[in-house]
């Protein structure tokens, strides 16, 4: 069992539209964080995780979550799953909660222009 506290959690930011806190839990298997989306995430074209698949909780606000031939509304309360592998991006205004599994990692998380 472990515990992290809310202190310990680190702040990132992918771009002026998603900051949060990611919570060291250090396990290879699982990860968790929170972000506040504001606005489209990536700022152009698409995003995919090649490795992680991610569990989204919309803990308050709504958007969209894009894919080139599908969009998905979305709001508080609402659960999402994105499987590793598919192109998406957010808009909205959103704090959502996403452990990922295996755990997120920078280098598998890539950014597609089009």
């Amino acid at each position: 069992m472990k515990l992290v506290k809310l202190e310990q959690a680190q702040e990132f930011s992918n771009s002026d539209s998603c900051k949060g806190l990611e919570y060291p839990l250090n396990d290879i298997d699982i990860n968790f964080s929170t972000a506040i989306i504001s606005g489209r995430y990536p700022d152009k074209g698409y995003c995919v995780n090649e490795e992680c698949k991610e569990l989204i909780y919309v803990i308050e606000g709504k958007g969209t979550l894009n894919k080139k031939d599908k969009t998905i509304e979305f709001n508080k309360g609402d659960v999402i799953l994105i499987d590793k592998g598919e192109v998406y991006y957010w808009d909205g205004k959103c704090t959502i909660a996403m452990p990922c599994t295996p755990a997120w990692y920078p280098e598998q998380h890539k950014l597609i222009e089009e």
